[in-house]
């Protein structure tokens, strides 16, 4: 999967990595259009008064259609109508919904929750992931899961899933503190979608902290 690989080089890799150490695109009100990092990744970011838009088409047919919405040029990237464009004209979906990105630093130490390792590849919680990241590790834990790969530009991303007999028990916020032990890098990712305040709130009372917005096109 060299085509994955190499995401980690690519222009959208080093703007995340900037701005997961709080260096963010210039708040100018401007769009940056870059390249794909690979095949599978597609979309858009929305900082604060900036956006990256990451996709092989043509930069001009970009910004020809986010002046096409008529809207405030700070949302532009991230209108129904421009994102709807994006889509038809790429062949995609969106991966659900627009999320709100956030991060971490990596942590020292082993997690504090007893957490033991997935191996089969057809587990339908790993064969999921892998539509989405690769060299995905996922762990499950008493009333949860974990789960830790390479996403967009070969950063690191983690999800978890807690069973809803024991929600409310902290152990969401448990699973989400260990991906920060865990990682291999020296920050984890993670996406929410806004309307879930509880996976919100779940992340940032273990250390991720919001970075911006994303919508992911996938292929179909």
């Amino acid at each position: 999967m060299a085509d994955m690989t190499d995401a980690t080089d690519s222009a959208l890799a080093a703007i995340l990595a900037a701005a997961a150490h709080g260096d963010f695109p210039a708040p100018d009100g401007s769009t940056t259009v870059i390249p794909q990092p690979n095949r599978r990744d597609a979309g858009v970011l929305a900082f604060t008064a900036h956006s990256v838009i990451f996709t092989d088409e043509d930069p001009e047919w970009v910004r020809s259609t986010l002046a096409a919405t008529r809207c405030d040029p700070l949302a532009a990237s991230m209108n129904p109508a421009f994102l709807m464009a994006l889509m038809q004209r790429t062949g995609r979906r969106m991966n659900d919904t627009i999320d709100l990105l956030t991060c971490a630093h990596a942590l020292p130490g082993a997690p504090d929750i007893d957490l033991l390792e997935i191996q089969d590849p057809d587990h339908p919680r790993v064969a999921r992931a892998m539509k989405f990241r690769h060299d995905v590790r996922v762990w499950s834990a008493d009333g949860g899961v974990l789960i830790l790969g390479r996403g967009i530009a070969g950063r690191w991303e983690a999800a978890i899933e807690v069973d809803e007999a024991v929600r409310g028990r902290g152990i969401g916020g448990r699973l989400a503190l260990a991906a920060r032990h865990l990682t291999p890098d020296t920050v984890v990712w993670a996406q929410q979608p806004p309307g879930n305040a509880r996976s919100v709130r779940t992340f940032q009372r273990a250390g991720y902290r919001p970075v911006g917005s994303e919508a992911l096109m996938v292929a179909h």
